[in-house]
């Protein structure tokens, strides 16, 4: 128990704090997949993710019939809905007569849309289900990424709709891979030292194609700047454990298909439901990897940041100021976020809550470097040369909301004057020093 206790400590508390120059590359390589395993778990757990893939379930299953009915539509224009359809039953680990259950349900809903008055009320119906899918996803990717902001409504409509204009094509062109490499097999068949060759690619194609799909997901769907590299990763990990998962599931249709003799032909619904619920859960799940791929250094020493003295913090929070007034000052390209913390050693998650406080209390605001708005950085937005340690103190104690019935005025008049009186003691020795002035 001694040794289990002091691994949980190390991981909870004394990794977070060991810095790139401490161990060699190695270990400090094995230290980061370790942090980024343990922060992607913690964090499935805290932010309720399995929730919120029952919630995505939900709206999946109000939305499939009209998203099938969406691919059908596109795929006839072209002259393909054929193959789409076949490629629907090749991909989903669902008996054929569930998938076939859900293909008689879009071409019902696609007919029904023709007819008379049904057709606007139809279309809307159909358009509205699948914009609040989509909008789910993004809105749980973002929660998972801690976005505030969405998509605007221009965006949504352009993003979301090119996506589904463009998915039948993509199945053709995955279909149509798959039917050339199986060709090329054939052909390989005479040459013994090839055929095992082809083969093994014939079954990598799906793989590959799953992988570029969910790396194609995670970097398209949250509503900001995602990196390539930590996408992809989770797209190969997930997409590998999707198919995987779709191969037991394939596995168990002997005991699965013991629904029907209960729920009758009513049993493609639960089928259904369990097979995106834990589709959801594997998807999400790499979301919440390719977050702390990205946003591991945010938590160096995570535990010290989140109950840091307010001493600390106020030093802290006039060291950044200061930092960012001097850039200003010497007409020098101004700090970002990553900038401070590499250069002054300072954890990355405590110098973005500094900055989000100073730019709260309207003494720094943001500018974009480039045309894409994917680099921030600080400058003051207040007179330099009025800013000193008093007034972003002041303006610190502050913040927030004071409208509670707490009675200063009487009940309490002793207390509040006592603490006023305080702190402007403490402003008297402040008031004439600058920021600028502090280096």
């Amino acid at each position: 128990m001694g040794k289990v206790k002091i691994f949980l400590r190390f991981l909870t508390e004394d990794i977070w704090r060991i810095e790139k120059s401490e161990v060699n590359k190695t270990r400090f390589s094995i230290y980061e997949v370790l942090k980024i395993l343990y922060l992607c778990i913690k964090r499935y757990q805290t932010n309720r993710t399995s929730s919120r893939a029952s919630a995505l379930t939900y709206s999946s299953l109000i939305a499939a019939v009209p998203i099938a009915a969406i691919l059908f539509a596109i795929s006839r224009g072209f002259g393909l809905s054929g193959m789409v359809e076949e490629s629907l039953k090749n991909s989903i680990a669902l008996p054929t007569d569930t998938v076939e259950t859900l293909i008689q349900f879009a071409n019902a809903y696609l007919q029904q849309t023709k007819n008379g008055l049904f057709l606007g009320v139809g279309l809307l119906a159909l358009l509205w289900s699948v914009t609040l899918l989509t909008n789910n996803i993004e809105l749980t990717f973002n929660y998972i990424w801690n976005i505030r902001r969405t998509r605007t409504l221009y965006r949504k409509v352009t993003d979301y709709f090119s996506m589904f204009l463009f998915l039948p094509l993509l199945i053709v062109v995955s279909s149509g891979l798959s039917i050339f490499m199986s060709q090329v097999l054939g052909d390989m068949e005479q040459f013994q030292l090839l055929a095992p060759v082809g083969r093994f690619f014939l079954r990598l194609v799906p793989y590959v194609l799953t992988w570029l799909m969910f790396t194609a997901l995670y970097i398209f769907m949250p509503n900001t700047h995602v990196k390539f590299k930590p996408a992809l990763i989770s797209g190969i990990l997930i997409g590998t454990a999707y198919q995987f998962f779709q191969f037991i599931y394939i596995g168990l249709q002997l005991y699965v298909s013991r629904y029907n003799a209960i729920y009758g032909s009513f049993a493609a619904l639960p089928l259904f439901m369990i097979w995106l619920q834990l589709s959801w859960s594997i998807i999400l799940f790499g979301v919440e990897l390719t977050y702390a791929q990205q946003n591991i250094r945010n938590f160096a020493f995570d535990k010290d940041t989140r109950s840091i003295s307010r001493r600390y913090k106020d030093f802290v929070t006039l060291l950044v100021l200061s930092l960012i007034v001097k850039r200003f000052q010497n007409k020098q390209t101004p700090y970002g976020a990553e900038e401070i913390s590499e250069e002054y050693k300072i954890p990355l998650r405590l110098v973005k809550n500094v900055l989000y406080l100073l730019q709260e209390i309207e003494l720094i605001n943001e500018v974009y470097l480039d045309e894409k708005g994917n680099k921030v950085s600080y400058q003051p937005s207040f007179d330099i040369n009025k800013l000193t340690i008093s007034l972003m103190m002041d303006r610190i104690n502050r913040f927030g909301s004071e409208n509670f019935k707490l009675d200063t005025e009487k009940l309490y008049a002793k207390h509040w004057e006592a603490l006023e009186e305080f702190k402007h003691c403490g402003d008297i020795k402040l008031s004439n020093r600058l920021v600028k002035d502090l280096f």
